[in-house]
């Protein structure tokens, strides 16, 4: 019997931060299964700021939950900071993302009950961080992203833009290799949209490495390659303006 290998804690580097080979995702349906994903292949460099776009169905965010482990591949191979995780359990798949993956979702996922500064901390002791180092990371967080006057409030009276900016630091508190982010605009108006665009424009400038999955021209614009998919396949990939 080969040993179990747990996923490792270091961020491996020399290796794309993400590369799927010969992807595909069906699911059943009703009336005939849905191909979601057909073949796809695709690197990822560390350290780059890439939009995922296509028409609603043609399979975002299956590819984004796949490259998050959230959902298995039924053929091919996904690499994620230099490991293997298809055909992973869900066990080792849970303690790869609390190290290498940070997931921002379009309708925040915040915890309403606790401080914005204990949505932060919590995420980061469950990924091993003693409390008091948690704190202070989140501390950091807050103030990179202009909540450090809101650390007690919690979600409920914060502006959408406020909220996903709190969502984006929780992502962050394990300072993941890679950090997914589905529709992060999506529920905002122009403005909160724009504050977050920002704010990921200036995470790319410190090295993270995002996939951002849109429907929005404008909003993909802002990253540095465009991939666009269409009937569960890439149908272009480009860099961006």
């Amino acid at each position: 019997m080969s040993a179990v290998v747990e996923p490792s804690e270091a961020v491996i580097t020399q290796v794309a931060a993400v590369r799927l080979r010969g992807v595909r995702r069906t699911f059943a349906a009703e009336l005939a299964p849905v191909r979601a994903l057909r073949g796809v292949d695709l690197d990822i460099a560390d350290g780059e700021f890439l939009a995922v776009m296509g028409p609603s169905g043609c399979g975002k965010s299956t590819l984004l939950n796949i490259i998050a482990g959230l959902d298995m591949v039924d053929d091919g191979t996904v690499e994620v900071a230099g490991q293997r995780i298809d055909g992973r359990d869900e066990g080792w798949l849970a303690r790869f993302r609390r190290h290498h993956v940070g997931i921002v979702f379009q309708f925040f996922n915040l915890l309403d009950g606790v401080s914005a500064l204990d949505n932060i901390v919590l995420p980061g002791v469950l990924g091993g961080m003693r409390r008091k180092a948690a704190e202070s990371r989140a501390r950091e967080l807050l103030d990179l992203l202009g909540l450090g006057d809101r650390a007690q409030q919690v979600p409920a009276v914060l502006s959408g833009g406020q909220r996903q900016r709190l969502a984006i630091a929780r992502a962050l508190v394990n300072s993941p290799t890679l950090l997914l982010a589905d529709e992060p605009t999506g529920a905002l108006d122009s403005d909160g949209g724009i504050e977050v665009l920002e704010l990921f424009r200036r995470l790319h400038d410190t090295g993270q490495t995002i996939v951002m999955v849109t429907h929005s021209q404008d909003v993909a614009a802002g990253a540095d390659r465009q991939v666009v998919l269409r009937d569960g396949q890439v149908e272009s990939d480009s860099a961006g303006p």
